[in-house]
């Protein structure tokens, strides 16, 4: 089993699957996913979803979710790998200097990026895919293809070391995705 790290951003309002999922599979396949946000209490996670008789999605609080490390604290040579789920945690947490000196250190270095339905926020806001392939909550298509990127509509676009999806709907097709990217990039200990 690897003993490798993986770095999951997250924060108050982050959607319970988009966390979840990725934090259970990533765990299954033998690495530690740590979870930062910006205050090490408890986040409250939220469950959207669609209801026809409304014309946005639903929110509704969900589970409390631990948190490892601050933001402030991570020292991203220590993670193979990123993932930031959606939500509505990306609007502010892509504010955080510290969020945009973890970003970008992962771009930099081409590591594995995950994103998942609002995700791609963070990055798009520094500027970060610029020219990469990209998909994302369809609201958000404007602001990918604003922020230069090449929108894809699919439920598990690869680009380079990048895996994103639309949003929790995706997770079975972007888990796969990204797994092969992850253990790909890296070599278990």
């Amino acid at each position: 089993m690897s003993q490798q790290k993986v770095l999951v951003l997250v924060g108050d309002a982050a959607e319970e699957l988009d966390v979840m999922y990725p934090v259970y599979r990533i765990r299954e396949a033998g690495y530690i996913a740590d979870v930062a946000a910006l205050t090490r209490r408890e986040v409250q996670l939220v469950i959207h979803d669609f209801d026809p008789n409304s014309d946005a999605y639903t929110e509704k609080n969900g589970r409390k979710l631990p948190v490892d490390i601050t933001f402030a604290e991570v020292d991203p040579t220590e993670y193979v790998a990123l993932v930031i789920p959606g939500g509505r945690a990306p609007e502010y947490i892509r504010l955080d200097a510290d969020v945009r000196r973890i970003t970008e250190y992962f771009f930099e270095k081409d590591l594995p990026v995950g994103t998942i339905c609002h995700g791609p926020q963070v990055p798009a806001v520094y500027g970060l895919l610029r020219g990469r392939k990209t998909a994302a909550f369809p609201p958000l298509w404007g602001d990918m293809e604003n922020a230069g990127a090449i929108l894809v509509d699919a439920p598990d676009v690869v680009d380079g070391n990048m895996v994103s999806c639309r949003g929790w709907p995706d997770m079975p097709e972007w888990s796969r995705a990204f797994m092969n990217v992850l253990e790909s990039a890296t070599v278990p200990a």
